[in-house]
């Protein structure tokens, strides 16, 4: 089974629910498995906020894209901002610091079998059973 989606949502929250719902209904049709689409949508939306919020900054006019592919073994979920990039340490988020920024990654980073932090541009690997 193979599988490519390519689009992109302006820069507001509001358009997010809808955007992730309208990708996770042509994935449902292809994943069977409930708890891979729960991992799938929880990493789409913790990107494409990130990506509207700390890149884009809320500038309206400005994108998040996303590329989904789904081959064979895994699903690669690559979304990209127009900001300037990210250089993060997950080394250095502590969780009991209760601090918003960051957590949003740990998070997608655990969901992974593999995160790949590329200037502006993030692709979380999920491995399908």
């Amino acid at each position: 089974m193979e599988y490519t989606y390519k689009g992109s949502i302006y820069s507001n929250l509001d358009l997010v629910k809808n955007f992730v719902e309208n990708i996770l209904e042509k994935l449902d049709k292809i994943i069977n498995d409930e708890d891979t689409i729960f991992d799938v949508r929880l990493i789409m939306n913790e990107l494409i906020i990130n990506g509207i919020f700390h890149g884009n900054e809320y500038i309206e006019s400005k994108t998040v894209q996303i590329k989904i592919e789904v081959k064979e073994d895994k699903i690669m979920i690559h979304v990209k901002d127009e900001g300037t990039g990210i250089h993060y340490d997950f080394e250095s988020y502590n969780p009991m610091d209760f601090k918003c920024r960051g957590r949003g990654l740990v998070l997608v980073e655990g969901l992974s079998d593999e995160l790949i932090l590329d200037e502006n541009k993030v692709t979380a690997i999920k491995y399908l059973s």
